[in-house]
């Protein structure tokens, strides 16, 4: 009896290894056949430990927990199914994140014959499947009364303030710094661009400044400190609110400087500011509000008043793709992109003129690689307080977003403009902008 028994158990055993062998044999080959004639900077690792392509220099691993991730890939062949994944955990990314991403356009583009297509997806269905835990996937925010409100802004800003202070620098400024050189510190770096801002409104004692979208009120607080305005400063996120309201208690600085919790479109008609700026906050606009939005900021402004805004771009429209699809459900709901041209001809068009435009693309790779650095080395404490999968999605989020700034892909904008027809508040030069 007992001898039955274990040759059936020794048996069983022997058949589970040959399959295991055999899965992992069928994946080494669909990965072949994929990335053949690659040379990349990315490992490829099975569930196994089985290693294909890469080596000891490969910046970074790609690696496959369970035989369903590369099925699902494979079968979908859609770049948010990989996004999941990792999110999920049923792949991980060791090493430099940023680097798996040259394999996304080898993915897409990937062409085949017809029958190497058929043996492919033959072997793809030979693959056991398996479901992503319901635990890692974040269900998109559902917007309240208004598309683009404070539902939106929640999801992505109301994570916990602990959170953000583990990887942004000590003003928790959320928004592209502005670097001299690569060896600049993060928090430097943030100081200047704050007063590089204010700069280019050319701030006077005095006047009144309005910041919408003012995250954590780093920039109400420097302009109101450095250059003796009032502001204002408006933000949906109750986090933000708290962490900014209790930053101008602490500095004495209630005479000079407000925050509230109040959506754009709801601010008072009768309240006019020398000066508006709105630093990360124009991504969550959405295209279509674009009249609005412009319109309501000119109605804001006085006559002769300098307005800037700093917001991300691309180089197509938000359309609807893989990587748009996975950022309006995990990072930003509701939120699009659009050309800078389409951006400068909808202030145009709301009765703005634009006096100046600045990129600050390779500034915001630089900044984004800092946070990656920060969010990486506080992992532990960044789980504790919120999850691994929240972790994960922040990461993936930065360092894509790090790699498609480098590429050209996204950019970002300072456009200063003022009223269309009336004599602006700028010299004839930029030397007072640039002074040390």
């Amino acid at each position: 009896m007992n001898h039955s028994y274990r040759h059936y158990s020794d048996n069983s055993s022997t058949i589970k290894q040959q399959w295991a062998g055999s899965i992992s044999a069928l994946a080494h080959n669909i990965i072949a056949t994929v990335l053949k004639g690659y040379h990349g900077s990315t490992a490829i690792r099975l569930w196994d430990g089985h290693e294909l392509f890469g080596g000891p220099d490969a910046k970074c691993s790609l690696v496959f927990r369970r035989p369903g991730a590369l099925r699902e890939l494979l079968l979908k062949r859609d770049l948010m199914k990989l996004g999941e994944a990792y999110l999920s955990g049923e792949i991980d990314i060791e090493g430099e994140l940023e680097a798996v991403l040259e394999l996304a356009p080898r993915f897409k583009k990937l062409q085949l014959p017809l029958h190497e297509q058929l043996l492919l997806l033959t072997r793809a269905l030979r693959l056991p499947s398996s479901v992503q835990r319901d635990a890692a996937r974040q269900k998109r925010a559902q917007s309240g009364t208004q598309h683009n409100g404070r539902a939106s802004i929640s999801h992505h800003y109301d994570v916990s303030n602990d959170f953000y202070r583990l990887w942004l620098d000590p003003q928790m400024v959320y928004s592209c710094a502005y670097f001299r050189d690569e060896q600049q510190s993060l928090a430097d770096a943030q100081c200047d661009k704050l007063e590089h801002i204010c700069r280019k409104l050319r701030l006077q004692p005095g006047q009144r400044l309005l910041d919408i979208g003012c995250g954590w009120g780093a920039l109400v607080l420097w302009a109101a400190q450095h250059h003796g305005v009032r502001s204002h400063g408006i933000t949906l996120s109750q986090q933000q609110y708290d962490f900014a309201q209790q930053c101008i208690h602490d500095l004495g600085m209630q005479d000079r400087v407000s925050v509230e919790l109040r959506d754009y479109r709801d601010l008072p008609a009768d309240i006019q500011y020398d000066r508006i700026v709105s630093v990360g906050m124009f991504e969550h606009v959405g295209v279509k509000n674009f009249p609005r939005y412009f319109g309501t900021v000119k109605s804001l402004l006085k006559p002769g008043g300098l307005f800037l805004n700093h917001g991300i771009t691309n180089d197509t429209g938000w359309l609807k793709t893989d990587i748009s699809r996975f950022i309006n459900r995990y990072v930003f709901p509701d939120g699009e992109l659009a050309r800078i041209s389409d951006v400068s001809l909808a202030m145009e068009q709301a009765g703005f003129e634009i006096l100046n435009v600045e990129s600050l693309r390779h500034h915001y790779a630089m900044t984004l690689r800092h946070w990656i650095r920060a969010l990486e080395q506080n992992h532990e404490a960044a789980v504790e307080i919120s999850s691994e999968a929240t972790y994960r999605l922040w990461r993936l989020y930065m360092a894509g977003s790090a790699w498609y700034f480098d590429d050209g892909s996204l950019n970002i904008y300072q456009l200063l403009a003022g009223h269309v027809y009336h004599q602006q508040a700028v010299p004839l030069r930029r030397d007072d902008i640039y002074r040390q």
